[in-house]
Formats: C-alpha cells, structure tokens, sequence
C-alpha cells in the first residue's frame, strides 16, 4: 500500500513536469513569433482624428451589453534585438461594431502597461469599417523614457484592405476563430526601445 505522501510527491512532481513542458512549449511559440518581428521597426502611422488623452487604465474595453464579436489582441513589446519591454505603455483607441467612435466618452479606449516580459493582452470587439476606412485598432506604444510610436493594427483578409490607402500589409495581426470570437497577435518592434 502506497504511502499519502509518497502520492502527494507523485502528483505535485507529476505536475511540475507538466508545467516546465507547457511553459517551455509556450517560450518557443512566444519566442518564434517575435524572432519574427524583430525583423525591422514596427511602421508608424497616422493618429487620426479620433485620439483623445487621459484613457482610463484598463486592459478590457468591453462594457456589458456592448454588441460586436469579441476579440482578444495579445503579444508583445520588443526592442529592434528582440528583448522584452517591461513596463511599456500602449495606449488604445478603435471604432465600435457600427464603425462609429465615441468622442464624448471613454468607450473602446484604454491604455495598459506591459509586464516584466514585455507582453500585453487587450480584450476588446472587432471594429466595423467605416467610409474610407477598413477595420483597424489605433495603439500608441511607448517605451519608459522614449518617444511614443503611433500605429494601426489590420485584420488580414479583409476586402477593404486593398482599397484603404493607409492600409500597410506589415501590420496585419495574425487572427484566428476561437469559442465566443477571435484571437490577434502582433508584436511591436521599436527602435531604440
């Protein structure tokens, strides 16, 4: 008859194990993707007409009831040699599922600092277009003590892509369906970061 401790060691070095092997697979994932985009700087682009300062800290944008396929957008902030930006700030901003913007207010706007290894994770909808324009995320990204990065994040496959003309093909997130809506991922490469 086994011993209750000797199971328990069983089980908690049992799951131990587990974890190194998910955590490692994760790190070459992780690692992979960023590897890739630490090719060159992530392309700045137009802040729009629609920034406004002072968006309240949040890491979701959702509000209950609000209508629209839910999105996660995570990844990470890395410098042009692909380390980690700890504490970088990424300032967010979008159109809702109607392609509308709320200039009166704070919805789908927010800011979040990244962690100690330089990752972020934004829940928020899929935005609508609108004339003119196709379906994109606005961010400012800022590392501590440098200059702040504005861009756009794009959603592959989109028709209107095309015909947008800011539009640029390097910064289409990498989506995917999921339960209850879709993933992004996009790292952000700054220079100087």
């Amino acid at each position: 008859m086994e011993r209750r401790s000797e199971r328990e060691s069983r089980r908690v070095f049992l799951i131990a194990s587990l974890s190194v092997g998910v955590a490692w697979a994760a790190g070459r994932v992780s690692g992979a993707r960023a590897a890739m985009a630490c090719g060159g700087d992530t392309p700045p682009q137009t802040e729009g007409p629609y920034f406004k300062p002072n968006s309240p800290a949040r890491a979701s944008l959702i509000e209950p009831g609000m209508p629209g396929t839910r999105l996660v957008v995570e990844g990470s902030v890395l410098t042009a040699d692909c380390k980690p930006v700890p504490r970088a700030l990424l300032d967010f901003w979008q159109a809702d599922a109607a392609g509308r913007y709320d200039n009166e207010g704070q919805r789908l706007r927010g800011h979040q600092l990244t962690d100690a290894a330089g990752h972020y994770r934004l829940e928020t909808v899929v935005p609508a277009q609108y004339p003119g324009r196709t379906r994109h995320i606005h961010v400012k990204v800022q590392a501590p003590g440098r200059p702040a990065l504005t861009t756009q994040l794009y959603f592959p496959g989109e028709s209107a892509n095309q015909r947008d003309g800011i539009f640029d093909p390097k910064l289409v997130m990498k989506v995917r369906d999921v339960e209850g809506g879709k993933i992004g991922a996009f790292d952000f490469v700054l220079r100087g970061g």
